[in-house]
């Protein structure tokens, strides 16, 4: 998708070898036009697919991903990374570790919400190792609802996370796909969609 990455190459921080801040549009503060293409671009790769639900998980994975439902006209549900008072049970729950925050979390979905009838598009704005992408696929597996995907903003390309769910036979849509971040500078790979 060029015209995330172009915006990734014009406010993008390369950290590190391994570490990409895009807090000026997608993570921090949100560009909301940025998120309706993508959210139309994710939603035009999985149109045929039937889906019924779309899943993230808190908090930068929802810009996207209701722009996504807002365009297929389905509901989006959030994995939240912290208990409420509300949400205390009849629950799916998974470990997620973030290698960024250096922290592992527990995330929880209510059951009422994804059901075996469900078709679900996981959507996450980053992929590297694939932690909280595995994290939500497991809590969709648990509700014994159908896996159409999983859609990323931002994949790391040079991290095992992708492949490692490519493997399991799981489509993974990616918009941006990083080969390198090496001496501060963003190369892409360049790919096709799977449709």
């Amino acid at each position: 998708m060029q015209l995330l990455k172009d915006r990734i190459i014009q406010d993008g921080k390369v950290l590190s070898d391994d570490v990409l801040k895009v807090d000026t549009f997608l993570n921090h503060q949100v560009d909301p036009v940025l998120m309706k293409a993508i959210g139309e671009e994710f939603a035009r790769r999985f149109e045929n697919d039937g889906i019924t639900k779309i899943v993230t998980i808190e908090s930068s994975g929802i810009a996207p991903s209701v722009m996504a439902g807002l365009t297929l006209g389905v509901p989006v549900i959030f994995a939240r990374k912290r208990k409420s008072l509300t949400l205390t049970d009849h629950l799916y729950t998974a470990s997620v570790h973030s290698y960024t925050k250096q922290e592992t979390n527990e995330i929880s979905v209510s059951k009422d919400f994804v059901t075996k009838e469900d078709t679900v598009l996981v959507i996450d704005d980053f992929l590297a190792n694939g932690q909280a992408a595995l994290g939500l696929i497991d809590i969709v597996s648990q509700a014994d609802a159908k896996l159409a995907g999983v859609g990323i903003v931002i994949e790391k390309g040079f991290q095992p996370g992708g492949a490692f769910i490519r493997e399991k036979g799981i489509r993974v849509e990616s918009l941006a796909n990083l080969a390198s971040l090496e001496n501060g500078e963003v190369t892409f790979i360049e790919e096709e969609p799977s449709k």
